[in-house]
C-alpha cells in the first residue's frame, strides 16, 4: 500500500474538484483554530500575513473574518487556485494580495509585497515531493520573515513506526523540527496531530501543525 496523492492543479475542473474534496471538516477547522491561537499570541493587530499555496483560500476566509486588522498575501503557481480564492475572498479584496510563485525556485520570496510577520501554508508543501524543496522553503520562510514572527506550517505527514510506503513529501515529525531548526528558527514545535490512522490511512489522514518561532 501507497499513500500518495497527486495532483494536477492547473486544470480548472482538478482545482474544483480538489476545493469540494477539502472544503473545511471539523477536524480541519480544528488545524485552523490551533493556527489561530499561534497567531493571536502575537498580541498585535496590524500586520501581515502571507500563505504558501493559498489555493482555494479556506484558510485565508477563516483568519481575515477572525483578525480585522491584518493584511493578507497568497502565494500560488496555480491559476484556477487563485481564481476559486479571489472568488472566495472578494469582500476582503481591500486586504489581500495575490502572487504568482512557484515555491521550489528560491526566488519566490522575491516577489512577495512585504515581510511578513507571519506566514501559514496547509495542506501543501508536502506537494513539494522531496525533503530537499520542503528544506528550502523553510529556508527561504526564515529569511522572509520579520524577526519575532512565526511560521505555521498544517501538513500530511508520516506517522512514526507505520509500515505504509508514502510519497516523498510527508515527512516524520521529528525531520519537520530537525529541518525548521537547522535553517535557524529559534524555535520549533509540533502544536498538534490531526485525523490519526495508523490501522487504515488514506490520503487525507495524518496531519500536524509545525510552529516555528524566529
Amino acid at each position: 500500500m501507497k499513500i500518495e496523492a497527486l495532483h494536477h492543479f492547473h486544470d480548472f475542473k482538478t482545482a474544483e474538484e480538489w476545493a469540494k474534496k477539502f472544503s473545511p471538516s471539523p477536524a480541519r477547522m480544528d488545524l485552523f483554530e490551533t493556527m489561530l491561537k499561534s497567531i493571536k499570541q502575537l498580541g498585535e493587530s496590524h500586520f501581515h500575513i502571507v500563505e504558501l499555496g493559498i489555493g482555494p483560500g479556506f484558510l485565508a476566509d477563516f483568519l481575515l473574518n477572525r483578525l480585522k486588522n491584518i493584511t493578507y498575501e497568497g502565494i500560488d503557481c496555480s491559476e484556477p487556485m487563485r481564481q476559486l480564492a479571489a472568488k472566495r475572498l472578494e469582500s476582503f479584496k481591500d486586504r489581500t494580495t495575490f502572487t504568482t510563485a512557484n515555491l521550489t525556485d528560491d526566488n519566490w520570496i522575491k516577489q512577495v509585497s512585504q515581510p511578513p510577520k507571519v506566514v501559514v501554508t496547509t495542506w501543501a508543501l508536502h506537494d513539494l515531493f522531496t525533503q530537499d524543496n520542503i528544506h528550502s522553503v523553510y529556508r527561504n520562510t526564515y529569511q522572509l520573515l520579520q524577526n519575532d514572527g512565526i511560521f505555521l506550517n498544517g501538513d500530511f505527514i508520516k506517522p512514526d513506526n507505520i509500515k505504509v510506503e508514502y510519497e516523498g513529501g510527508r515527512l516524520e515529525i521529528k525531520t519537520h523540527l530537525d529541518l525548521l531548526q537547522s535553517v535557524g528558527f529559534q524555535s520549533a514545535d509540533c502544536l498538534k496531530e490531526f485525523e490519526k490512522n495508523i490501522k487504515n490511512p488514506t490520503t487525507a489522514n495524518n496531519y500536524a501543525c509545525f510552529e516555528a518561532k524566529k
